[in-house]
């Protein structure tokens, strides 16, 4: 790596954490919601990548064998975004306004959040992050613990576990980003209800993490480690899945807005309401236009897909559209009138940005740069054995005299 890469990650931290403590000091609830804006940001790369595990092995895909040991170390940086996720436990009470009210009893002034007990309570949205952060490590740890082994002993057992565990970890994964979304995001205004929020959020965290995963494996095929494994076909394939989830998102998206204007119910509009006054309602464009119409029609070019000149800045684009989708989803609470970039949003990012892939490089150059051992690996090099090129001796007939 040149030196400039191995000193940003560094870099990130000590700027975020200087811009941090002047935020915290400064304005401490601007800087709750622009922690929380960071850390919802790049979990979604984590689950995302995770997602992206348990699909490949689900459907035993050969095509993503030379670059899911990235995705593997994406997902397992889950247990760091648990240690991170402690300032917004500590800052909850300023950021969800629910919380703050059943911490001082004032439940039955609210006949929503009463509506919504056990579940909305301090106990409850406290124990909840524990078990979650909990699952995804077991969860992840396990799906990069058998790879791991199977690099070194290449048994089937590593591929059979491997299955298993996604087999159930799909169903695990679905259930604990629903409630995540849920308690971290939505219930910033726990009035409001929605039955597609999870999917939406699901949706975000896939299209993210493929955008992620294909610039780094584009930066470590030129630089060397995924040289001789990642080629065309990996790029295609992982800019179809690019392209599948734009339009996916979109789809979700649309499904909750017409839902919501359809039924016309009060403790549902009034979020969309909130979303059109001000600077809003051009976010709102860019997110139509930007999130779904400009990537749409650039991928829908075979030849864009493996263009790099269109994907970076596009991947670029997509790490932008995603930063301001989970703006318009968190911020509105805190400035109800106008889109901001606040200095805050900024340092926390830079901060997140840092952490994690000073851990994320640690972990990678720590290990084989791919499965060296996947069954599927021949087949994603494009290796494949026929029957004709193998002789077989014919059988020794020992009653035959010599």
């Amino acid at each position: 790596m040149p030196p400039w890469a191995r000193n940003l990650p560094v870099i990130l931290i000590v700027v975020g954490v200087i811009v941090g403590l002047i935020a915290a000091v400064v304005n401490v609830k601007q800087f709750a919601y622009s922690y929380l804006l960071a850390f919802m940001f790049f979990l979604s790369i984590c689950l995302g990548a995770m997602f992206l595990v348990l699909i490949h092995h689900l459907f035993d895909a050969s095509w993503s064998v030379p670059m899911r040991r990235i995705s593997e170390h994406l997902a397992f940086l889950l247990p760091v975004m648990a240690v991170l996720f402690i300032p917004i436990a500590i800052l909850a009470p300023t950021i969800y306004q629910w919380l703050s009210e059943s911490m001082h009893h004032q439940v039955h002034a609210d006949h929503a959040l009463a509506a919504k007990q056990p579940i909305f309570s301090a106990p409850w949205f406290y124990g909840i992050a524990i078990a979650l952060f909990a699952i995804w490590t077991w969860l992840s740890w396990n799906l990069r613990r058998w790879s791991l082994r199977q690099d070194k002993t290449g048994e089937a057992l590593c591929t059979y576990k491997l299955r298993k565990y996604s087999a159930a970890g799909i169903y695990i994964f679905a259930f604990t980003l629903t409630l995540a979304a849920i308690m971290w995001v939505k219930s910033i205004e726990h009035q409001w209800f929605s039955t597609m929020y999870g999917v939406y959020y699901f949706a975000a965290c896939t299209w993210v993490a493929l955008g992620t995963v294909y610039v780094i494996a584009m930066l470590l095929q030129r630089t060397g480690p995924l040289s001789a494994v990642v080629r065309r076909q990996q790029f295609h394939d992982c800019a179809v899945l690019l392209f599948a989830f734009t339009v996916f998102y979109a789809y979700v998206a649309f499904s909750q807005y017409f839902l919501i204007w359809n039924a016309a119910m009060p403790e549902e509009t009034f979020w969309y309401v909130q979303r059109e006054k001000g600077t809003w309602w051009e976010i709102g464009m860019l997110l139509i236009f930007g999130h779904f119409a400009l990537p749409f029609l650039t991928l829908l070019r075979i030849d864009a897909k493996l263009w790099l000149p269109v994907m970076i800045p596009l991947c670029a684009w997509i790490w932008l559209m995603h930063f301001v989708d989970m703006s318009f989803n968190i911020m509105p609470k805190l400035h109800p009138d106008n889109f901001i970039v606040h200095w805050a949003d900024i340092g926390c990012m830079a901060f997140f940005a840092g952490v994690l892939s000073l851990v994320f490089l640690k972990y990678y150059f720590s290990h084989a740069p791919y499965p060296l051992r996947d069954p599927r690996l021949a087949e994603a090099l494009g290796v494949h054995h026929h029957a004709s090129d193998i002789s077989i001796a014919p059988p020794q007939d020992k009653a035959r005299p010599a």
